[in-house]
């Protein structure tokens, strides 16, 4: 099965910035290095998720998918890492595509601030959480973009699963 370390530097990346209630989904090409927010999948049950994941993997054809890490603030992992670990391994299991990780502490903060500065009025939207996991992703994956391009290891060392 492909590794996070074999996720191919050419095509199409979609990321994930994975969530119990949502899961939002970015897309973004290794050419240009640019990663654009894409979806929201929502949904708590795994069939619906996944069904969801392999019409977009099916429609963008991607080389390499990108998962969110949800650390605590000094690199330690919890909870929600584990579940997020659970969640790559499923999507490398299904698809059989490389699966690589991403840092995204405070990517949620980053999306809500872009979001406020872009004008988005959050109180008077309806789907506001629809916009900040989607723009949460995208920020996840431009993050894998920048960091790839830099010699640095993927997960901190002190991060243990």
């Amino acid at each position: 099965m492909p590794d996070a370390a074999e996720v191919n530097h050419q095509g199409t990346l979609l990321a994930f910035d994975f969530g119990e209630k949502r899961i939002g989904v970015a897309v973004g090409e290794w050419v240009l290095r640019q990663a654009h927010p894409l979806t929201v999948i929502h949904g708590v049950a795994n069939a619906e998720r996944f069904a969801a994941i392999a019409t977009l993997i099916g429609e963008w054809q991607p080389t390499g998918l990108v998962v969110g890490l949800p650390l605590a603030l000094d690199g330690t992992a919890h909870e929600m890492t584990a579940r997020a670990t659970r969640f790559a391994n499923q999507l490398r299991g299904r698809f059989g595509l490389a699966v690589a990780y991403a840092d995204e502490r405070l990517s949620s903060i980053e999306a809500e601030e872009r979001l406020r500065e872009s004008g988005f009025r959050a109180k008077k939207a309806k789907n506001t959480k629809t916009h900040l996991d989607a723009m949460a992703a995208q920020i996840i994956l431009q993050g894998y973009f920048d960091q790839m391009a830099e010699p640095s290891p993927e997960i901190p060392s002190n991060v243990s699963f």
